[in-house]
């Protein structure tokens, strides 16, 4: 069994690997009906055999019909167990640790929402989720650790999220399953699981002075944010004060939540999702902003609070 050879060291492994062995064991079972009817017949009617072939069999329809409908309803409850199993490891726990990671040829960069940082290593505690918010720096990559049956490509320009609960204790195997240059098999890591008292040992530890979020303030006033986000400049521009998580209508009528990807895609394409009643006037800072002082600043937006009504 798979479990023999891998550590289900996650709260979705068993899940998954049961779903993969109902499906093996379903095609199995298929295709060793197939092909043994097959052989059955080849060796029944082959050219010596002395059955007579003369004589017209009865048809019926009874024997295909139910194998057929039988193996519909299996695989069918298969395909419904893999879509609810994807959509639940699609939405992240909203009391989830998030964690900013940015792949970079060869290597993983780890942005915890203390300030910790770290290259190749990934720190977590035992029975906590966790959400990765990915994003790359140059070309197609993928975060997969085997033992937790996770697995997600990580994109250029864009953020995408995954989550896990680590239910073991241990060190685990990171890898790019992806692709990604020369040296993309030196490309590897280790995820570390802690109890929660070693975790909080290891941020006290690993601590900086400053937050993300905090980190991302001076951030917001050197790239020209507050001269039109702070409510006090000359152009005419939205809020971001409590704007993390909320509703924005949009000038084409539609309406998007207010997540790090629509506030990353905000900085680096201004244009492309215009806030209704406002012009788009804002400058692209797409190639001026690197990945990890973007991180921040998205951490400084989330962080800021409502205004209060005067």
């Amino acid at each position: 069994m798979i479990w023999k050879f891998l550590p289900q060291a996650s709260s979705s492994a068993w899940e998954t690997d049961g779903l993969l062995i109902g499906l093996t064991l379903v095609t199995g079972a298929v295709l060793f009906l197939v092909f043994g009817l097959m052989l059955v017949y080849a060796v029944r009617y082959r050219d010596s055999s002395p059955i007579d072939r003369g004589k017209i069999a009865e048809k019926t329809f009874r024997f295909e019909i139910s194998w057929t409908i039988a193996t519909l309803v299996i695989f069918f409850g298969l395909f419904v167990w893999g879509a609810d199993l994807y959509a639940r490891l699609m939405i992240p726990p909203t009391d989830a640790v998030r964690i900013y990671v940015v792949a970079k040829q060869w290597m993983w960069k780890i942005e915890h929402q203390g300030g910790q940082r770290e290259i190749d290593t990934l720190h977590v505690p035992v029975h906590t989720p966790i959400e990765l918010v990915m994003t790359s720096q140059d070309v197609i990559h993928d975060f997969f650790v085997p033992a937790f049956r996770v697995k997600r490509d990580v994109l250029p320009n864009q953020y995408e999220t995954m989550w896990f609960t680590a239910e073991k204790t241990g060190t685990y195997h990171l890898f790019c399953a992806q692709f990604c240059g020369l040296d993309h098999a030196v490309m590897t890591g280790q995820v570390v699981v802690q109890t929660q008292a070693d975790y909080a040992d290891w941020l006290a530890r690993n601590g900086t002075s400053q937050t993300l979020a905090q980190q991302g303030e001076p951030l917001f006033i050197r790239y020209g944010c507050s001269g039109c986000h702070s409510g006090n400049g000359t152009v005419r521009a939205p809020s971001l004060a409590g704007l993390y998580g909320r509703p924005v209508p949009l000038s084409d009528g539609s309406v998007v939540t207010a997540d790090d990807r629509y506030i990353r895609d905000s900085i680096l394409q201004p244009k492309r999702q215009v806030v209704a009643g406002f012009a788009p006037v804002m400058p692209s800072f797409d190639g001026v902003i690197p990945e990890d002082d973007l991180i921040r600043l998205v951490a400084f937006i989330q962080s800021l609070a409502p205004e209060r009504p005067r």
